[in-house]
């Protein structure tokens, strides 16, 4: 089996894109349009391993992906659509769907590469967010002990049904 990534186009009809390290290329293809721009000191953290998905040269997506040997989960630590799949930015009418799902997949794929159990957090910066994390993703509210926003985590069978989304010979 093998890790096949994809998301849909405006007809759902499943479009297979590649994923690879983010480069600088792609970073500062951010900078004017995109909601964040993935030059920002935060971003450019050394401990988080970028990942950018793509159509052919489209940018689709980056994901920002935090391993966290002793706590033997992926950190989820930031993930964002092009503008014109951003729910934030596209008006309502997405050029791509399922970029979400595909980037927790990829989480869980590291998680799974680096000998843990396909377990993923993250954080919903919105109430949205938190809602569609927990609907469509099963993800578990975890314990907050500080001001931050809500932490998820998406592990067991709702990990497993997510990943083998995306798995095929």
């Amino acid at each position: 089996m093998e890790f096949k990534p994809f998301i849909y186009n405006a007809k759902q009809e499943q479009i297979p894109v590649s994923i690879a390290p983010m480069t600088d290329a792609d970073a500062q293809k951010t900078i004017s349009a995109w909601q964040t721009a993935w030059t920002s000191d935060y971003l450019s953290d050394l401990r988080l391993e970028k990942y950018a998905a793509k159509l052919d040269e489209e940018l689709i997506a980056l994901g920002a992906y935090e391993i966290l040997e002793n706590a033997l989960v992926i950190h989820i630590a930031y993930m964002e659509a092009q503008p014109e799949s951003n729910p934030t930015l596209d008006g309502g009418i997405p050029k791509y769907t399922g970029i979400g799902r595909l980037m927790i997949a990829l989480g869980i794929k590291l998680s799974i590469d680096n000998g843990f159990a396909g377990d993923v957090i993250l954080e919903a910066k919105t109430t949205a967010l938190a809602k569609h994390y927990e609907k469509d993703f099963g993800a578990i509210l975890l314990p907050t002990f500080q001001a931050s926003a809500p932490r998820y985590l998406i592990a067991d069978d709702a990990a497993k049904q997510i990943f083998l989304t995306y798995l095929s010979e």
